[in-house]
């Protein structure tokens, strides 16, 4: 347990470094998100980057226990 609380700690530190960086990514705006603007009315549903995120952690995680 204390290994696995460095090591996210440790990733969020380097991801709070990198986040001027990682910001310009497109993220939340790519192909497939769903954003509907109306007059008094704002919704959006990043699909397509949670498909992307989710699948670059399983490659990671599946490489990692390998």
């Amino acid at each position: 347990m204390q290994q696995l609380l460095i090591t996210l700690g440790i990733i969020l530190l380097v991801l709070g470094l990198l986040w001027p960086w990682l910001s310009q990514l497109p993220l939340g705006r790519l192909p497939g998100d769903i954003h509907i603007e109306r007059e008094n009315f704002s919704f959006h549903f990043p699909l397509m980057t949670g498909l992307v995120i989710s699948v670059v952690l399983t490659l990671i995680l599946w490489w990692l226990r390998k």
